[in-house]
């Protein structure tokens, strides 16, 4: 699976959810986990009796960033530059890995320990440097988990969420030899700290992704809970910050709104344990900042979709989707999982990533919950609408889809049906509806159905209206 983000292979969401939902111990954690967290940032927001003005606000400043990017990201290069950081430009992916090779190669590091960074893992960049002979490490727990499982993060925020203590424990016996047999969280931590730490002291460079980039001063402000993206940012000589354009803000007084809304949205605590801001080399060191295309300048130009790049990297979409808390991250077969993979990942290669516009039941709670307010379940479904009008639809779904047309936009023909349907349900073998070819079927099980439609019920009941 981990190999196949990397790939053209067409990404079978179906497939992918039902080899998660086949582990029935993973599917309840998994689904019960996210919850919570989408339980505790709705505390966290009624706590707060000015949140939706926030919201209001923090959508305002991206919406503005956006129209005027190219000008935020020139007085960033200046203000960073002035600041004795050397800027770089990467229109793509291939260029992003290629500057951070001859940064490396050209001071001889052979260790790179990195904090949590999705544009990394979008640039597919730790296998890049290490085909060239430069060891990468990441230091996040999240991520590590997932590093060493050889996996990709099915999380933005929580990177190995669908794994459980004691999966972790398998693997970190396997990878860095801790105790098979001993599952405690607090154990299985210090396990990962006492690995990981050697690697600051010993690594010649640290990256960083980027949380937020302030225009005005020219900083990179990342927010961890672990302080990782501290000890990579300033233990090793060298500085390294990978930045996609769209995380550029105007001002500092603007980042306030912005952290105050992330912690909770993603974690549902007031604020992240460390909130770190890069300006600067520190004495006898250098700091490289890497602004980054891939793709994101063309979203800007779609008429439709280019509220998505508003996105904070909450996680919010996907801990309140009823959808991805029951099918896992792996499924959607991209960096990005969740609603906002459903309309980030298509904009990257609409074939390859068709199937996951369809892999929503379209709630609104996605958007109800994001603090920057985009309108991912309308992009959602002007993705399906795209996907169809290109044939990237099966036969099957589409001819079925032909059929509900017909059905109900005929109010006569959708009466007679549902008429007629529950009686035949009661009576049709169980064969009949539980089949290969009845994809409902595959996971659920039809409800009783009622003895009389709504339509009869209310022809039966209604009152005369010189009675009413």
């Amino acid at each position: 699976m981990a190999n196949d983000i990397f790939t053209d292979k067409k990404v079978d969401h179906v497939k992918g959810s039902r080899q998660f939902i086949a582990d029935e111990p993973h599917i309840a954690f998994h689904d019960k986990r996210l919850w919570t967290l989408r339980e505790l940032r709705d505390k966290e927001a009624h706590g707060i009796p000015e949140w939706e003005q926030l919201r209001e606000l923090a959508s305002a400043i991206k919406s503005h960033t956006l129209t005027h990017l190219a000008d935020y990201l020139e007085e960033f290069e200046r203000n960073a530059t002035a600041n004795g950081v050397t800027v770089h430009w990467a229109k793509d992916a291939a260029e992003h890995n290629r500057i951070v090779h001859e940064i490396l190669a050209a001071r001889g590091v052979e260790t790179l320990v990195k904090s949590k960074s999705m544009l990394t893992e979008e640039c597919n960049m730790r296998p890049y440097l290490e085909e060239r002979g430069i060891t990468v490490v990441e230091t996040d727990l999240g991520e590590r988990i997932q590093q060493l499982d050889d996996e990709p993060p099915t999380h933005i925020v929580v990177p190995a969420v669908h794994k459980l203590a004691k999966d972790v424990a398998e693997v970190f016996a396997d990878t860095i030899g801790t105790d098979r047999h001993n599952a405690d969280p607090h154990y299985l931590a210090e396990g990962m700290r006492q690995d990981t730490r050697p690697y600051f002291i010993k690594a010649g460079a640290g990256m960083t992704g980027c949380n937020f980039a302030v225009a005005e001063t020219g900083t990179v402000v990342t927010c961890t809970n672990e302080g990782n993206a501290d000890l990579s940012g300033n233990v090793p000589p060298l500085y390294i910050a990978s930045i996609g354009i769209e995380k550029l803000i105007p001002k500092m007084e603007h980042l306030g709104v912005f952290i105050r809304m992330l912690s909770r949205s993603a974690l549902g605590s007031p604020i992240t344990q460390y909130t770190s801001h890069f300006r600067a080399p520190r004495a006898g060191g250098e700091s490289h900042f890497i602004l980054v295309d891939n793709g994101r300048s063309d979203r800007l130009a779609m008429d439709d979709f280019w509220y998505s790049l508003k996105c904070i990297r909450c996680g919010a979409c996907m801990n309140t989707c009823p959808v991805y808390r029951r099918s896992g991250g792996l499924s959607y077969g991209g960096v990005y999982a969740g609603p906002i993979g459903a309309i980030i990942n298509p904009t990257f290669d609409l074939k390859k990533y068709s199937a996951l516009p369809f892999a929503s039941t379209l709630n609104g709670s996605c958007s109800n919950v994001c603090p920057v307010k985009i309108n991912i379940h309308e992009q959602i479904y002007k993705w399906r609408q795209i996907v169809v009008e290109q044939g990237q639809v099966s036969f099957v779904k589409k001819e079925s889809m032909k059929l509900a047309g017909k059905l109900l936009a005929d109010p006569k023909r959708y009466r007679a049906w549902s008429s007629g349907a529950g009686k035949a349900l009661a009576k049709l073998p169980r064969a009949f509806l539980y089949n290969p070819f009845n994809a409902w079927g595959k996971q659920r099980e039809l409800p009783e159905p009622p003895k009389q439609t709504f339509h009869q019920w209310y022809a039966a009941n209604r009152k005369p209206e010189t009675e009413a």
